[in-house]
C-alpha cells in the first residue's frame, strides 16, 4: 500500500490489485451476502462485529461484478481498517488522534479504485443517454408522439419515488453524522454490470494530487459520514465527523459539502473497531427494482435474501401470496428465471403497484443494449390469500412478508389471518419438498399459528432481521409430508 503522501494523480489501480471491498447488507444476513460473494466473485468475506457488514477482497477488475451482487446495499472501499483501536479518554485527546490518523493512512489505493468506479460510471451514464436518445427517435417514428407524454409521466413518477423517505436501515444502536449516504436520486448510476475488462483505461484523475492541489485539477467536494455504535466513546458521531472532516480537507484541500459532493468519506466506529472508507455507491443497490413505492415496499436485498434461503432450483414454482409491490417475485425472476414465479395480493392497488414495477422492469430491459429477453418468468394475480385459485400441492417454495399489523392490518387480525395463511400455504405446497421462508415482525401471534400448524410446517431456521427498525424474523419451514385438508372448514 502507498504511503498517504503520494496521492492519488497517478495511473489506475492495475487489473491484479487488490481492493479490499467492505459492504452493508441487510442485518441478519451477513452469511448469506459472504455466501453470494464466495459463489460469484470466489472470494471469502469476513462478517464484521458490527453487525449489518462484510469484508472481502477481490481485484479491482472485478468492480462491475462486485455492484452487481444482489444482497448488498451499498459498497466501499476500506481505506485502512483497525481491530482494537485504542481511544483516549478525554474528549480532545479522541478527537485530536482521529485528527492525526488522516494524514498517516495509506489512501493511494482506496482512491485509485474510487477513480476506476467513476470511470466505470461514466461510461454507463454515456450509454444511457446514447439508448434514451435512439429510443426516443424509434418511438418518434412510430407514432405522432402520443408515447411521448407517458414517458414524461413515467419518469416524473420515478422521480417522486425516488424523493420519497426510506425507512430506516439497519443502523440499530448507531448514530449518524451528517446526512444519509442515499441521495435518493434517479442520476445516480453505477457501474456497468457487464464482463467487461475493468483496466482503468481513459479514467479520469479528479482527485488532483492528493495534497497539493494544482490550479489545473479539479477541487474535489466531500463529506465525511460518521456511523458510531457502543457507549464507551467521549465523543459523538457528528463530532468524529467534523474533526475527522476538518483533517481531511486540510490533507487534500478539497472543498467540503454535504449535499453536492465527490466523494463520501466513511468513519464507521464499533466499540473498539475503526473502519475507514470511501464509498463507492451513491444510492442503495436495494432499490433497483421497484419505482412505484407502497407503505411497507420490502427492499431487493432482504428479498433477495429470503429467496436464496429457500435455495431455488430450476422449474421450481415460487409463489409470493402476499406480494405488496412485487419486491420478492420481482427479485426472484431477475436472479432466478429458470423458476416460474407467481405474485398475488388481495389489495387491487398493491396489484396496480406491482404491476407497475414489473412493466418499469420490462422497459429498463428493452432499452440495455443487445438484450434479447422478451420478458420475464413472472405473473401478477389478484386473489385472497385464504382462497388460492392454486392446486394443491403444486407449489415449490412460498416467499412471503406477511403483515405485520402496524402499517398493514392490525395485530387482532393477525390472530385469525396467521394460522388461515400456514393452513393455505400448506394446501398448496407440495409435501416434503415444499419450503417457505415467511417474514413478520408480529413473532408472538407467528409462533402461536405454528404451533397449531406443526403437524403441516417444521421449523427449520430463524432469521432475526431489522426491518426499518423493527426487531422482525424471517422463519425458515420446511413442509411436512402430512396431506392438507382439501376442503378447508377452517373458520
Amino acid at each position: 500500500m502507498a504511503e498517504a503522501e503520494a496521492g492519488p494523480g497517478g495511473e489506475a489501480p492495475s487489473e491484479e490489485a487488490a481492493a479490499v471491498i467492505g459492504a452493508t447488507v441487510p442485518t441478519g444476513f451477513e452469511a448469506t451476502a459472504a455466501a453470494e460473494v464466495q459463489e460469484k466473485l470466489g472470494s471469502a468475506s469476513r462478517v464484521s462485529r458490527d453487525r449489518g457488514k462484510i469484508y472481502f477482497s477481490v481485484p479491482a477488475r472485478c468492480l462491475p461484478q462486485v455492484h452487481r451482487l444482489r444482497s448488498v446495499d451499498n459498497l466501499f472501499v476500506v481505506v485502512q481498517e483497525f481491530r482494537d483501536y485504542q481511544f483516549k479518554e478525554t474528549k480532545e485527546e479522541a478527537l485530536k488522534d482521529l485528527e492525526d490518523l488522516v494524514k498517516k493512512l495509506p489512501w493511494n489505493d482506496p482512491l485509485k479504485v474510487w477513480e476506476l468506479n467513476n470511470s466505470l460510471k461514466k461510461k454507463k451514464t454515456k450509454r444511457k443517454k446514447h439508448n434514451q436518445q435512439s429510443s426516443a427517435s424509434k418511438e418518434k417514428a412510430k407514432d405522432d408522439g402520443e408515447e411521448e407524454g407517458t414517458d414524461q409521466k413515467d419518469a416524473s413518477e420515478q422521480e417522486d419515488c425516488a424523493q420519497a423517505t426510506e425507512p430506516a436501515g439497519d443502523q440499530g444502536p448507531e448514530e449518524t453524522g451528517g446526512a444519509e449516504s442515499q441521495n435518493g436520486d434517479d442520476d445516480n448510476e453505477q457501474p456497468e454490470a457487464k464482463d467487461e475488462p475493468c483496466d482503468g483505461s481513459g479514467a479520469e484523475t479528479k482527485a488532483g494530487d492528493g495534497k497539493e492541489g494544482e490550479g489545473d485539477a479539479k477541487v474535489l467536494k466531500f463529506r465525511v459520514t460518521c456511523n458510531r455504535a457502543g457507549d464507551k466513546h467521549s465523543f459523538t458521531s457528528n463530532e468524529a465527523a467534523r474533526d475527522f472532516g476538518g483533517a481531511v480537507q486540510e490533507h487534500f484541500q478539497w472543498k467540503a459539502d454535504m449535499t453536492n459532493f465527490d466523494v463520501e468519506v466513511l468513519l464507521n466506529i464499533h466499540n473498539n473497531e475503526v473502519v475507514v472508507g470511501i464509498a463507492l455507491t451513491e444510492e442503495s443497490l436495494h432499490r433497483r427494482n421497484i419505482t412505484h413505492f407502497g407503505p411497507t415496499t420490502l427492499r431487493s436485498t432482504l428479498a433477495y435474501g429470503m429467496l436464496r434461503l429457500c435455495d431455488p432450483q430450476p422449474t421450481d414454482i415460487i409463489v409470493d401470496p402476499m406480494c405488496g409491490t412485487g419486491a420478492i417475485p420481482i427479485e426472484g425472476a431477475m436472479e432466478w428465471p429458470s423458476c416460474y414465479h407467481i405474485a398475488g395480493d388481495n389489495n387491487p392497488q398493491a396489484v396496480k403497484r406491482a404491476a407497475n414495477n414489473i412493466c418499469s422492469l420490462l422497459k429498463k430491459n428493452e432499452n440495455k443494449e443487445s438484450s434479447t429477453s422478451l420478458g420475464i418468468p413472472l405473473d401478477i394475480i389478484q386473489w385472497d390469500i385464504c382462497n388460492l385459485p392454486l392446486r394443491t400441492g403444486s407449489v415449490d417454495v412460498i416467499v412471503t412478508d406477511m403483515p405485520f399489523g402496524k402499517r398493514i392490518g392490525s395485530k387482532k387480525k393477525n390472530w385469525d389471518l396467521y394460522p388461515a395463511c400456514l393452513m393455505e400455504m400448506g394446501r398448496i405446497c407440495t409435501p416434503g419438498t415444499g419450503r417457505a421462508a415467511l417474514l413478520t415482525q408480529d413473532k408472538k401471534c407467528f409462533a402461536k399459528a405454528l404451533s397449531r400448524m406443526g403437524h403441516i410446517w417444521r421449523k427449520n431456521q430463524t432469521v432475526w432481521v431489522n426491518v426499518g427498525g423493527l426487531h422482525a424474523a424471517v422463519y425458515l419451514l420446511k413442509r411436512t409430508w402430512e396431506r392438507a385438508e382439501e376442503k378447508r372448514s377452517f373458520w
